[in-house]
């Protein structure tokens, strides 16, 4: 492990959360100006068989990867083969059915489509197939007016712009992402894991944190569902919106709310193990799917926050915050650039000059251009339900904290 002289508060909260009892497998893993700071890990990648987490030890990142899909998207924009402001039909005609004509592909990476559910459910058999699942969006009547309100797009974002993705290149966003970012930069970072790499992944589990013999089988959290959007982003504790955050507790509770069917189907907890499955780790989800280390997502943060991904004009034109406010599936504030979240009771972070993603349960990704700095945090002990979790905030906090 490493952890510059400068960051020892960071390392100390770390530990801390091994000693409280909070995490059980954990990595987090910090860039300052290209520079890797931190370089943290330890616990167990799989408590039922002892097996220890290494710094090469992968995990599943669930919505973490919503930032990278949105990269892919971008970087086609650049390049003058999407154009954001377009609507959709433009290259995905189908899409134009049941009153779509008029969306455009921004509403897509801002939440503003109105499609965060998928109506029919989706058998086991097409999880991998993405544009069988597009097909069945294309064919959907938003719920509400695109482009008046937004409501986060939980597993419905990546089936979205992955189409569009599609349509424009004949590729998958798991294909463009091995292509041009994670094999040129050398990052363990895979949306769609080989086998080699499933084997060695870290085991997640949703089991409270005081009763080691929790059931492991629950580790995708029942399929994304009743663990509720909460535990997204780790400000769901505190946060003094105590009407927001009931209305979000009766929704995980409830298995018809907006929010559980956004975040249930596809249905993870139809195979043994959920997120776990290998099923899953391969499917590589363009909107939760993403298979990673600390070190590889803090390193696709570095890479973007140094221009090596986007022009530098692109990407600050990407995290400018497009819509904010009370979101239609979670009910709290939420704020979203081109893809990218932005400071919010969803994305509860110590900048206001922060960008980047969380995932189910307490996953972190960051990038902070005025600060020169890159965050990936990562672990297997999933975030109590609609609780949310303040690992991932305490340590980004001791990160600001030590600059």
């Amino acid at each position: 492990m490493h952890c510059d002289p400068r960051f020892s508060r960071v390392r100390e909260v770390f530990e801390r959360h091994f000693t409280d009892g909070e995490e059980l497998g954990a990595a987090f893993a910090v860039y300052l100006d290209g520079e890797l700071v931190v370089d943290l890990w330890g616990g167990l990648a799989d408590r039922h068989t002892g097996r220890p987490w290494r710094r090469d030890t992968p995990v599943f990142a669930y919505s973490c990867t919503k930032a990278i899909t949105a990269t892919v998207l971008l970087q086609l924009a650049e390049r003058g083969l999407v154009d954001v402001g377009a609507p959709v039909a433009e290259v995905w005609p189908e899409f134009a059915a049941a009153g779509k004509a008029a969306v455009t592909v921004r509403q897509l990476l801002t939440h503003e489509a109105g499609l965060p559910v998928l109506e029919e459910p989706v058998p086991v058999e097409e999880f991998g197939d993405h544009p069988a699942i597009a097909a069945r969006l294309a064919r959907q009547r938003p719920l509400w007016e695109p482009g008046s309100a937004h409501g986060y797009h939980a597993l419905t974002y990546g089936f979205l712009v992955g189409e569009v993705v599609r349509r424009v290149t004949g590729k998958s966003v798991g294909e463009l992402v091995a292509a041009e970012i994670a094999g040129p930069l050398g990052l363990d970072l895979w949306l769609g894991a080989p086998d080699a790499v499933i084997s060695r992944a870290a085991r997640i589990t949703a089991g409270d944190r005081r009763s080691p013999a929790a059931d492991e089988d629950r580790a995708a959290t029942e399929g994304a569902g009743t663990e509720g959007a909460g535990t997204e982003g780790a400000g769901t504790e505190g946060s003094g919106t105590g009407g927001a955050f009931g209305r979000m507790a009766r929704d995980a509770r409830d298995p018809g709310s907006l929010m559980n069917r956004a975040l249930g189907n596809p249905a993870m907890q139809r195979l043994k193990g959920g997120a776990n499955h290998p099923v899953i780790m391969r499917a590589g989800w363009p909107a939760a799917g993403v298979v990673t280390t600390a070190t590889a997502l803090a390193g696709f943060y570095r890479s973007l926050v140094a221009g090596d991904i986007l022009r530098p004009e692109t990407l600050a034109g990407a995290v400018r915050a497009r819509v904010s406010g009370p979101d239609r599936v979670l009910h709290v504030d939420s704020s979203f650039g081109l893809g990218y979240m932005r400071p919010s009771t969803t994305f509860f972070v110590p900048s206001p000059t922060a960008f980047g993603h969380t995932g189910l349960g307490g996953f972190l990704g960051l990038g902070d251009p005025d600060r020169g700095l890159a965050v990936g945090y990562v672990m297997n002990r999933m975030a109590d339900a609609v609780s949310g979790s303040l690992r991932a905030y305490r340590l980004t906090e001791a990160v600001y904290g030590s600059l």
